[in-house]
């Protein structure tokens, strides 16, 4: 019992979100704690959440679970910008923001996610970094419990927090869009409406809108009206056969949508999350996917950005054969080879027909991804480094980016979505240069010329008819600029509401 040792104290004037209150070790005596490290850039932080919400309502009565929000990116250090990543990710718990990572060094936490147990009586149980532990948790937890009841040490009771989501009084008809997707000859626009876990089409000034999935996350194929998604973001459409493909994040599958029979099917994945790195294939039903985050249509070739196991994967879609195309697994930046190069969390992807272009976020790059005979990868611009990123123009390695999600080609450029620096930028392939096209550096929502618009974590891009279709991720909405003139102007979708009611299957 000497060499026990007390828990560090949570700070009581660093900002706390969904609560009412900043709580503390003394507050919170008599209960478990579990203190979770995170950023909300980092895809395997995001993999955990599902297994706090279970743990944290299995354990309702004796768990406390405290998100402690130490952040990577600059953009990630501002109070707000985490408020959306909580309401986003349906956080239930309550969040210390830790910018200063002064939480972070008490505890001696070295990696993204850490998870740390906390005895009832305030000490230091143990830690565990990474994903993949709800069991261990969970066995620890129930023998935590079981040892508490026998010393007493243990109050039962749930504790009551003021969610953010609770202070929420609007609804919009859109709910933190991830991707769109512009068909300039069908005059139709497709939107991840990943908030709601559905999409939307209209036409592409907005109007006679229709809606895929019931807006209830859930794995569920069926008619439009029954379908559910869970966050969905990119889409690749196949035009002569009316096909639409989904990138559905959160379920680990694609799924395809036929939009004349008004049906969803799954034709990959199995809606539980792949733990394996190493570069495989295998038939596409049977094959378990890694936060697949965008998808390109290259003949009957879908390849997709594989956010979760840093890697670009390919689906044949005459034989239904899916596996790696490029990336070792490992998370880093290497060029080269297909099968020894490595990614950072690839969350965007686009094509010219020669060569794939990868928004790779973690590095805050573009890469390059040959589709010939002997092809390699390349890093078009960006610093290729993960603790290196900014907002600067530039040629090559000399331009700064930070947290790139999107990309699109046309008219000879690559289009970027520079996420958080909340700009839109353009990549000349001829030079390497890369300039901001749209956006100041900074948050809001304001339309009119490039020099005066503002955007808040653009994700998603898409070019039809000279007009540059974006996702506005954290303005909920769809936003455009006129590549003539330069304006930007907002798409109102008049008659589109949020989602209601899920009818049942029958």
């Amino acid at each position: 019992m000497a060499s026990r040792i007390r828990a560090p104290e949570l700070p009581a004037t660093a900002p706390w979100l969904n609560t009412d209150r900043p709580l503390s070790l003394s507050e919170l005596r008599g209960r478990i704690l579990l203190l979770d490290f995170w950023t909300y850039c980092c895809i395997n932080c995001l993999h955990v959440l599902p297994s706090l919400k279970y743990l944290e309502r299995k354990y309702k009565d004796s768990l406390t679970v405290i998100g402690v929000h130490s952040a990577k990116f600059d953009n990630e250090k501002a109070v707000e910008n985490v408020r959306q990543a909580i309401l986003r990710h349906d956080i239930e718990h309550p969040v210390l923001v830790d910018s200063g990572f002064n939480v972070w060094n008490q505890y001696a936490v070295r990696a993204w996610p850490t998870l740390v147990l906390v005895d009832p009586q305030g000490y230091y149980v143990g830690r565990v970094a990474g994903e993949g532990h709800q069991d261990l948790l969970e066995e620890t937890i129930a023998g935590m419990v079981k040892e508490s009841v026998a010393t007493g040490a243990i109050a039962f009771g749930e504790l009551s927090v003021t969610l953010e989501k609770h202070r929420q009084n609007e609804t919009t008809p859109l709910l933190f869009p991830g991707k769109v997707l512009a068909d300039g000859e069908g005059d139709r626009l497709f939107v991840a409406d990943s908030g709601h876990h559905r999409l939307v089409v209209t036409n592409l000034e907005g109007n006679e809108s229709q809606t895929i999935g019931c807006g209830i996350p859930g794995f569920q194929d069926g008619f439009f009206e029954s379908a559910r998604f869970r966050s969905p973001q990119g889409m690749a459409l196949d035009a002569q056969k009316q096909l639409l493909y989904v990138a559905d994040t959160e379920n680990h599958a694609l799924r395809k949508i036929d939009l004349q029979r008004q049906t969803v099917t799954t034709i990959a994945g199995t809606g539980s999350k792949s733990n394996r790195r190493q570069p495989h294939s295998g038939s596409a039903r049977l094959t378990a996917l890694n936060s697949p985050w965008d998808l390109v249509k290259i003949g009957d070739m879908l390849l997709v950005a594989m956010a979760g196991s840093h890697q670009i994967w390919g689906m044949d879609l005459v034989s239904e054969i899916i596996g790696t195309y490029a990336g070792t697994g490992y998370e880093t930046c290497v060029d080269g080879d297909l099968g020894r190069s490595g990614f950072a969390q690839p969350s965007g992807i686009a094509t010219n027909g020669l060569e794939v272009f990868v928004a790779d976020s973690e590095i805050s790059s573009i890469r390059g991804v040959g589709l010939h005979k002997g092809a390699t990868v390349r890093t078009i611009c960006g610093s290729g480094d993960p603790f290196e990123f900014g907002d600067r123009d530039g040629t090559g390695d000399r331009a700064l980016l930070q947290h790139c999600l999107g990309v699109e080609y046309g008219d000879g450029y690559l289009w970027v979505a520079d996420t958080y620096n909340h700009n839109i930028d353009r990549v000349d392939l001829q030079t390497g240069e890369c300039k901001t096209l749209c956006g100041a550096g900074a948050t809001g929502n304001t339309d009119g010329n490039c020099t005066q618009a503002r955007f808040y974590e653009p994700s998603g891009l898409s070019l039809a008819n000279g007009i540059l279709y974006i996702a506005d991720t954290n303005n909920h909405a769809i936003r455009r600029i006129s590549l003539e003139t330069l304006e930007v102007t907002t798409i109102a979708f008049p008659g589109l509401a949020a989602p209601s009611v899920c009818i049942p299957v029958s």
